[in-house]
């Protein structure tokens, strides 16, 4: 198994899948693994592809045929999970995995894979920064942008678990030190 795993986990807002979206254009051998979860496609988001699709009965199924490497339940019946296949079907290619997860999920997968992964958490410059993004966005109400920062302030808590926490205070400079990180952990030349 030469493949590595880089898991980037954020409070929502942070900025971190704008990262990992840039890392995967720069870096043709990473690749993405998408999760599966348990709610429906919004719109525009295609199976296989943003994420893959599964009832509750199939994911609980999934669950007691062993083959998550890690899930959560959200909320009741809102599941959310990493494949064991998705890992395999990127290592065949001989890739890296790369993943785009919510902290509990970024902890676990550092723990079941503590010699081949790198574990970043992707800080916000502060949490009235991070207010202003989540409203930017203009996709919250009152109510669930208290529960995202308040969320936002225990995912905080966890930053030290971290392999390497890096400050998203501006994008550019946040892409180049991600760069960075990336290349030294799978050691690819700058040349």
């Amino acid at each position: 198994m030469d493949g590595k795993l880089l898991i980037f986990s954020a409070p929502s807002g942070s900025g971190k899948t704008t990262i990992v979206k840039h890392l995967l254009d720069c870096f043709p051998e990473l690749e993405f693994s998408v999760s599966a979860c348990s709610r429906p496609p919004r719109k525009g988001e295609v199976n296989g592809v943003d994420y893959h699709f599964l009832t509750v009965e199939e994911f609980k199924k999934r669950i007691a045929g062993n083959e998550f490497v890690e899930w959560e339940e959200v909320y009741p019946n809102l599941f959310y999970g990493t494949l064991w296949s998705e890992i395999h079907r990127i290592w065949n290619k001989g890739n890296h995995v790369v993943f785009d997860v919510d902290v509990k999920g970024g902890l676990n997968l550092k723990k079941k894979f503590p010699d081949c992964s790198l574990a970043v958490f992707v800080m916000p410059p502060s949490m009235e920064d991070l207010k202003q993004r989540l409203i930017k966005r203009g996709s919250e109400d009152d109510e669930s942008l208290a529960l995202r920062l308040n969320k936002a302030k225990e995912e905080i808590g966890y930053a030290s678990q971290f392999d390497v926490v890096l400050i998203n205070n501006q994008v550019e400079k946040a892409f180049m030190e991600a760069e960075r990180i990336v290349r030294d952990f799978i050691k690819i030349d700058q040349t």
